[in-house]
């Protein structure tokens, strides 16, 4: 069992590497359990929170007091640039903590979500989180031009996508996002078998070997694809960090307000305040502009069938 900082043992020594706050990064997360490395060192600590607080996130700077010499307890949550999250009605579940750019990986096969791609969106705009489409798979000939159509709403909309295919082409992929991911802080997020793991295991040397001492430390065994986890990339590439995160199929968006979820679809931009009405909800108000502009194709019905179905799920928000 872990002792209070400055504890003793037996004999009434002190207990190697305990001490003083230490300010770290959190770099993988399970359940209540996460993993910090050391700002000072390097070195990786395993961390609790006190009682059962669990509202640390991958990408979190944090200040820790070591209680052994791989243990510690998280004391405190520097100020956060960013916070990732999604929720249901009852609870939240974080994502990642100080990001400046989401990378949502779809791919050709299998088909992909877009009802998961525009919520992660949605997130990104509403946290200030620059987004991006990859496309990966692309030599899956027969399936590709249906898969750029789908994925040419949001490049309309003014994200970019990036076509890559990890297998056949990785020399040519690493090429193409190495500059994206140079100097940033990074996550990707996207639903199995979109070739997640692949892209990040071409972009981070000896990932595979990382992700298994986290794991090992973590005490997730082989089920390596539970837990949110942090890569450092390498310098001669640019530097940065790269957050992967389990492939989910859901992206609740409860928290958002309407105000912010009006604002969180970019493309109603240029029509919010050309309503008749000041507090128009823009479902089914007469001389609304975004409605009007829906009916003249420069907002896709599909994502306006999705902000509406954002409010329902804003108004039944229990916690």
């Amino acid at each position: 069992m872990s002792r209070a900082p400055g504890a003793k043992g037996q004999g009434g020594q002190p207990v190697a590497g305990t001490g003083g706050a230490l300010h770290a990064l959190i770099i993988a997360a399970h359940g209540r359990h996460y993993l910090a490395e050391s700002e000072a060192d390097g070195a990786r600590l395993q961390c609790v929170t006190r009682g059962k607080k669990s509202n640390v996130a991958v990408g979190d700077r944090v200040r820790v007091v070591r209680t052994s010499a791989d243990q510690a307890v998280i004391e405190q949550i520097e100020d956060r640039a960013t916070l990732l999250y999604r929720s249901d009605q009852y609870k939240s579940k974080l994502l990642a903590a100080n990001v400046t750019r989401l990378f949502i990986v779809v791919a050709t096969e299998p088909s992909f979500a877009d009802d998961l791609v525009s919520r992660s969106l949605v997130a990104a705009e509403a946290a200030g989180v620059d987004a991006h489409l990859i496309l990966n798979k692309t030599d899956v000939a027969e399936q590709l031009p249906r898969a750029r159509e789908r994925a040419g709403v949001y490049a309309a909309i003014g994200y970019p996508v990036h076509e890559v295919s990890a297998r056949a082409h990785p020399e040519e992929t690493v090429a193409a996002l190495t500059p994206l991911l140079a100097g940033q802080s990074s996550i990707f997020i996207g639903q199995s078998g979109m070739g997640k793991s692949s892209l990040i295991n071409l972009l981070v040397p000896d990932a595979d070997i990382a992700t298994r001492e986290i794991s090992a430390a973590l005490d997730t065994g082989k089920h390596t694809t539970t837990f949110t986890r942090l890569y450092h990339l390498p310098e001669e590439r640019g530097g940065g960090t790269v957050i992967d995160s389990p492939g989910f199929q859901e992206f609740g968006l409860y928290h958002l307000s309407e105000g912010q979820l009006e604002r969180a679809f970019r493309e109603f931009g240029p029509h919010l305040g050309g309503c008749k009405f000041y507090n128009c909800r823009h479902l089914a108000e007469p001389q609304c502009a975004v409605l009007q502009a829906v009916e003249a194709g420069q907002i896709a019905r599909m994502r306006h069938q999705l902000y509406g179905q954002l409010l329902h799920e804003s108004a039944q928000t229990l916690y």
